[in-house]
């Protein structure tokens, strides 16, 4: 067990827009026209981290901002924006991570800002290949926040799966472009070869509605440019719900950075994967033979992703890992 509480912090960013400290009466006004606040990507991070480390009986203090200021000597482990670092100037040994700013350009001073980072987290691979350049293959680490498999399990799976596919339109981008390239399409295919679906669409949903869909489909199909890490997909792994993904590999297509910034690749759609979870495909020409096998393979039991899930992303697993980083650091 750890002899020391970890010291985690994580606030979202949210400054003043028009007069100073407006951003306190427009939180009242958010919560009072569009309900309580859900929690994003990056504030799940802290969040299951936090499930994680209770479950392998580390302890932690979460926002002690006086307690670490009185302490230099302790490591912080500070996620999300670079705004906390802002906060006041830390002395302490500062693990950076996960869920920090999109590329290194952004801040590629960030270690003469900042000397105290001991170690930047980002969330895969093909995002520790795109900041190694900026701040050395030492200081980048890669680290997946782990998936709650109690919350995404296969007791969620109605007893008779009724819909073929949900389709998880999560592109980004260009979307009325890829609904007649891509989206379009692969309903077409699906529906010339009998095959039923539904269709969720990311950042119009909540968990509820997710499942209540996953409830009754054999298999997702997963479009999306590109994931750092892809917690919704992992979710649906973790429920035994196979999976056919777009994965265009390719350059990073945030339109912030490209292609007038940044030209990085290649990327992925599903950065944690093998071949339990499902298949993947590259492009519409692609589709229909990856489809074809995909069933034949799903029919002969073939896939498991929900033990890729738990061999590799369960809360505890990458709670584990964050420790192996936080005690590298400690050394």
């Amino acid at each position: 067990m750890q002899a020391k509480p970890l010291n985690i912090f994580y606030q979202e960013p949210d400054p003043d827009r028009w007069v100073k400290y407006d951003r306190y009466p427009r939180k009242v006004i958010r919560r009072i026209f569009r309900g309580k606040h859900k929690p994003g990507g990056v504030m799940m991070v802290a969040l299951q981290l936090m499930q994680g480390l209770d479950k392998i009986g580390v302890p932690y203090r979460f926002n002690d901002f006086r307690y670490i200021r009185k302490h230099p000597e302790e490591i912080a482990c500070i996620i999300g924006k670079p705004h906390i670092l802002e906060k006041f100037k830390w002395k302490n040994p500062i693990i950076f991570g996960a869920g920090i700013f999109s590329h290194p350009i952004d801040c590629p001073d960030l270690l003469k800002l900042y000397p105290g980072i001991k170690k930047i987290v980002v969330p895969g691979k093909w995002m520790k290949r795109a900041f190694d350049p900026f701040f050395g293959e030492d200081m980048v680490v890669s680290w997946p926040v782990g998936i709650n498999t109690e919350l995404w399990s296969p007791s969620i799976k109605a007893a008779k799966l009724n819909t073929d596919f949900l389709i998880y339109d999560k592109v980004r981008w260009l979307h009325d472009e890829f609904e007649k390239s891509l989206i379009g399409p692969i309903k077409t295919k699906l529906s010339s070869k009998g095959l039923s679906f539904e269709t969720i669409r990311y950042g119009q949903y909540d968990h509820s509605e997710l499942k209540d869909k996953l409830s009754r489909c054999k298999a997702v199909l997963f479009l999306c440019e590109h994931e750092t890490q892809g917690l919704a997909y992992q979710q649906i792994l973790s429920t035994g719900t196979p999976i056919l993904a777009w994965d265009r590999s390719g350059f990073w297509q945030d339109p912030s950075y490209f292609p007038h910034k940044v030209k990085f690749g290649p990327v992925s759609s599903v950065p944690y994967w093998n071949d339990e979870c499902g298949i993947k495909f590259e492009n519409i020409e692609l589709f229909e033979i990856a489809l074809d096998t995909f069933i034949k393979k799903n029919k002969a039991n073939y896939f498991a992703p929900r033990s890729f899930i738990l061999n590799n992303l369960t809360l505890e697993i990458c709670a584990r890992k964050y420790l192996d980083i936080f005690n590298s650091v400690n050394t």
